[in-house]
Formats: structure tokens, sequence, C-alpha cells
């Protein structure tokens, strides 16, 4: 639900969260169909930066925003102090996966996405999320596909457990080409609700799946897809076999776009079980992908038995020649959310979700962190 102030155009857009996803505006990802630059030109596999999102620059402009900002706290989400709990505060966007809902027209669902960018992150910190604010950016009004995009907020809100309480939506011809879709969720959590933020060597690392590739990443799946197939074209079930689709029947074949709208899962109900069973850290696997792992401190996180990558994954890395770390430093790759605990609670949260430990954690074998999995070494930079 957003409100439209008297020339529309006040409304400021929320800074991205950590800048590792790919959070920008339609008009600035150009040409859906272009061939990719760079490096895949002499014949290479795609990448995100040839696909247009640097994640290194990405992160060095977010932290010297950051930098000259005084009381920035807080990692997946910015705590504040109010006394006997603290106010949790999260904001990002829905990122270039509007451009698959424009090629499709169908933008019912990524509001869902908008949500679950949010809630997720605080999920991460262990902090409830209450309430959602959005901004929609417009470069021509449309009550057609507003109406999409608050069905959309309506469906996450009700998943997570949350309300809508406000919203702007901005009219900015000259700014904006198509729109953009972001929000903030607030969240209220104890000292004691809290995850402690870092993991402890000889925790397991228990894993929970994803729904698909979620929302980042999708200027490299974008292209890759794209570069001989429509949006519309049938998923290759026969090569691939099929993909997680809530947007098809089971008896019929799901169009690629379809494939790559499936919203991102909502993970806040986690968030009792992981707090009962002390949990020290948690990951939300989004933006740089298996190296949010990262974040939860300077160890060897050996992930041995991850879940099983949707089909989805295998096309996006064949059809863009991808190699298999930017596939893991990039997307999901089947595990959504991960959580650092002591493996004596293990058992009780996989029992009472649909999580199973995927790993541990060791001692760092040098000064940076590392996640190990399949075959891979990949570190925070």
């Amino acid at each position: 639900m957003t409100d439209t102030g008297a020339n529309g155009e006040e409304g400021v857009a929320p800074a991205a969260d950590d800048g590792t996803g790919d959070d920008i505006s339609a008009a600035d990802t150009g040409d859906d169909e272009a061939a990719a630059t760079g490096s895949d030109a002499d014949g290479e596999g795609l990448t995100y930066a040839d696909a247009g999102v640097d994640i290194d620059a990405s992160e060095a402009a977010t932290a010297a925003l950051v930098g000259v900002v005084e009381g920035v706290a807080g990692d997946y989400a910015g705590l504040l102090d109010i006394g006997d709990r603290y106010l949790a505060l999260a904001t990002d966007g829905v990122g270039t996966k509007l451009l698959v809902a424009e090629a499709l027209g169908d933008y019912s669902t990524v509001g869902i996405d908008c949500i679950a960018m949010n809630v997720n992150d605080l999920a991460a910190a262990g902090v409830r999320p209450v309430a959602f604010v959005d901004y929609l950016a417009v470069d021509e009004p449309d009550e057609g596909f507003a109406e999409q995009v608050g069905q959309g907020l309506r469906a996450g809100c009700e998943a997570a457990g949350i309300e809508l309480v406000a919203g702007e939506t901005a009219v900015m011809p000259e700014v904006v080409t198509g729109l953009d879709l972001a929000g903030t969720c607030a969240g209220l959590a104890t000292d004691d609700d809290l995850f402690p933020g870092e993991a402890e060597g000889g925790d397991v690392l228990v894993g929970f799946p994803s729904s698909g590739i979620h929302s980042n990443g999708l200027t490299l799946a974008r292209q890759a897809t794209t570069r001989d197939h429509e949006y519309t074209d049938p998923f290759p079930v026969d090569e691939y076999g099929r993909p997680n689709c809530s947007r098809a029947d089971d008896d019929e074949t799901p169009r690629i776009g379809d494939v790559l709208l499936e919203p991102t899962r909502i993970y806040t109900d986690l968030i009792d079980p992981l707090r009962a069973a002390d949990a020290n850290a948690a990951a939300h696997v989004t933006g740089g992908g298996w190296t949010n792992l990262t974040r939860l401190g300077d160890y060897r996180y050996v992930v041995d038995d991850p879940f099983d990558a949707d089909p989805v994954f295998d096309f996006v890395q064949a059809e863009g020649s991808v190699d298999d770390a930017e596939m893991h430093r990039t997307f999901n790759m089947g595990t959504g959310f991960v959580a650092a605990l002591d493996a004596a609670d293990a058992d009780g949260v996989v029992k009472s979700t649909d999580g199973r430990v995927v790993g541990r954690v060791e001692a760092a074998e040098g000064e940076r962190a590392t996640v190990e999995i399949r075959g891979l070494a990949l570190s925070d930079s």
C-alpha cells in the first residue's frame, strides 16, 4: 500500500544494504537481450561483472557511504538501542527481477520478493520483523501493475506475519524508466533475542533450502538465459529436470520467465526455533552467494552436504558458461539460509524445521575466513 505525495516526487529510494546484490533501477540494466561484454567477448564464461554488476566495486561504494555516516551498527540489520530493546531496520529491493516481470507483464509476485529480502535479513540477526514500508518509483503511474505489486506485498506481509503500514509512490519520468520497487522493514528484539552474531569453532551449520534463484544475481541470470532463449520459452525440462515453479501447474511445463520469477522464500518461521536453540549466528545467502558465511567470523566453513541446486541454476550456468566459483559467489545454489549453532542443539532445529546439517565450523587455516563447498574454497575478497 503506497501513498503518493502532492507532486509524487519527494520520495527517496532506500540505500542498498550491502551492495552485493543487483538492486539497481531497471533503467540502469540496459538491453535485456544484450550479449555480455568483457571477458566473455573472448570466449570465456560469463561473470557477474561482465553482466554489469561488479560486486567488489559495489561493496567499495557502499563502504564509502557508510564510512561518513556515524552510528551504523549491525550487519544484516541496523540496530538502535531504544532502552529495553532494539529497533532494527533493514532496507532492500527487488532488483532486476523486475525486468523479467516486465517481459511477462506479470508483477503479481515481485512484492513477495521485496518483503522477503528485507525480513530475511532481520531474521538473520535474530530480530522479529513487525512492520514494512514500501517505495515504488515509476516513470508514469499505472493502476494495473500497481495493483499487482500490491497483491505481492500483501501476500508477502501475510507470510512474514508483519504489517504494511505506509509507503511512497514516486513518479519520476526523468529518473526512472519503468519502475523500481524497494522497501524498509522494522523489527524489535531484546538483547537476549539477538543472535550473538559470530559462530564458534565446533559449531555445526544447519541449512535451509531455497525456493529458487530468489532475488539476487538476476542481472547475470537474465543475460545468461536470454542468449538463446526468450522468457516465454518453455523451460528445458528434458535436459535439466523440472525446476521449482509455483506459477505453473504440475502437469504443465513452466516458462523460463516463470522459473526466474519464483518468489524468494521467507524465513521468518525460523526465528523461534533458532532462538530456542541459542543459535550463535545466521546468514541469509543472498548477494555474494556463499561468501555470506564469512560474515559469521574468521573461521573455515566446511559445507559438505548442501541442498541440491535447483535445475534453474544448472540452466543458468550452462547457458552463460559460468564457472562453478562464480555461481557460488553469486547465487544461493539451493540453500538460502544457514545458521551456526552448537552440535547438541542442532537436532531439535532439524526436527522442527525443514533444515538439515550441511556442514561445520572449524578454525581458520589462514588470516581470512573461507567457505569450502563442492570442491571450491571461497573468501569474501
